[in-house]
């Protein structure tokens, strides 16, 4: 028993010391800095929520040096911003990713500190499951919760298993129950589109709606899979569901080949790479089964 405790403890103090090079220090906020992770020599990926500044931040490298870095771009919604700077110090070794995660491994939460450089807390996936949708209205490929400890600055630092794969990054702002990952394909597909346009496009109708149940005599009447809709409360002049026609009163049922029954199923078809694109919207309008087309438009951006 002993012998294992301490060969875990060496192995666990070895995945420290591999990851340590590409954890750095962020100071973009007031009281304490945040911590991040580079993605790439100049890239740095962190928490969203952390970056209360747009100008004036900073990065500590793993080896002590500061350096400065420009805000890319955030998304509150993922909670994930990234940074730019030159390319310094030791970048340290690739590290692999994985988005095979179990409840119950072993999870390192990987954060630094201006003083006491690289801090590590130790738990458990206390939770898996997915995909799942933020507070915020972001879509995160899964919900993984950990159990272990989040310090002030652990938020923007990497959340690697025990076989030193990157799991994700570490929020503690997406839950009020526990620090959670940010799973490392959703930190991939956000990182790609912050570097390329500065935020997080999202699907836009312009509609403002309320889900209802549908009458079984209804459904039936029209041969609706659905139990329920959306009906609109308010259509913006000019939007996408505007120019197809929808008008208050329309109850939605359908986009594209997606059923509509929740707000959310609208949001996340909208946002499956639709944007630009004319799609089917299906909707009852006066007892009858109403078919138009609407080309699915881009939210406008708001800073975070």
């Amino acid at each position: 028993m002993e012998t294992s405790l301490i060969s875990l403890s060496d192995d666990l103090a070895r995945i420290v010391q591999a990851s340590s090079p590409r954890v750095v220090s962020v100071r973009a906020r007031r009281h304490y800095p945040s911590s991040g992770f580079r993605w790439t020599p100049e890239i740095v990926v962190t928490a969203a929520h952390t970056i209360e500044r747009d100008e004036d931040i900073s990065v500590i490298l793993g080896g002590g040096e500061t350096v400065e870095a420009t805000l890319v771009g955030r998304d509150a919604a993922t909670d994930l911003a990234a940074l730019k700077m030159n390319p310094s110090g030791s970048f340290g070794a690739e590290l692999n990713q994985t988005d095979c995660v179990k409840a119950g491994e072993l999870a390192l939460v990987l954060a630094r500190s201006p003083d006491s450089g690289v801090n590590a807390s130790l738990g458990i996936i206390s939770a898996m499951y997915g995909p799942w949708k933020t507070w915020r209205g972001g879509n995160l490929d899964a919900y993984i919760r950990l159990d272990a400890r989040l310090f002030p600055n652990s938020s923007g630092g990497a959340v690697v298993n025990a076989r030193g794969e990157l799991i994700g990054i570490a929020t503690s702002a997406l839950s009020r129950i526990a620090g959670l990952a940010i799973p490392v394909s959703t930190v991939k597909v956000v990182t790609q589109k912050l570097l390329e346009r500065g935020f997080v496009p999202r699907g836009y109708l312009g509609l403002g709606l309320q889900p209802i149940v549908i009458p079984q005599s209804l459904r039936e009447k029209l041969n609706l899979p659905n139990e329920g809709g959306l009906i609109v409360l308010t259509a913006e002049s000019g939007s996408p569901a505007d120019k197809a026609g929808v008008v208050i009163g329309d109850i939605l049922v359908g986009l594209g080949d997606a059923r509509i029954e929740q707000v959310e199923d609208v949001q996340a078809y909208s946002d499956s790479g639709v944007i630009g694109k004319p799609v089917q919207i299906k909707f009852i309008r006066g007892g009858a089964l109403k078919v138009s087309t609407v080309t699915i438009g881009e939210r406008p951006s708001r800073r975070s």
